[in-house]
């Protein structure tokens, strides 16, 4: 999945954020007005878009089209940050400086993480 634009990023919230996917545009429309001044062709667009990138799913209801995000944000982040891993030509060093700026309890988080490492991998 390719990097967003700013209109994506906020319709990707909204499909985020709201508890009743899936979600048809005039919703993902009624729930950016209040911030911007948008046409509903534009939330179309945005949404096809985010579809042929790869960021939204959709299923035809009647004769609309109804979106809901192919992953959580929280995958997304994380994916984002195994790419910049990926990028830094160093990965040990970089989840060293990255080891020792989290705070006590993210710290506490992936000690239990890698506790439970899959096939018998030792997380210490």
């Amino acid at each position: 999945m390719r990097g967003l634009g700013e209109l994506e990023a906020a319709v990707m919230d909204v499909l985020w954020s709201s508890p009743e996917p899936p979600h048809r545009v005039r919703d993902v429309l009624e729930e950016l007005t209040p911030q911007r001044k948008l046409a509903y062709t534009t939330v179309m667009t945005v949404l096809d878009n985010l579809h042929r990138k790869g960021w939204v799913q959709r299923e035809m209801d009647g004769r609309a089209y109804r979106y809901r995000p192919s992953a959580t944000r929280e995958e997304v982040t994380a994916r984002a940050l195994r790419d910049l891993l990926d990028a830094s030509g160093d990965v040990e060093t970089v989840l060293l400086h990255f080891a020792r700026s989290v705070s006590e309890r993210e710290s506490a988080v992936l000690r239990d993480a890698l506790g439970e490492a899959p096939d018998g991998v030792d997380g210490r």
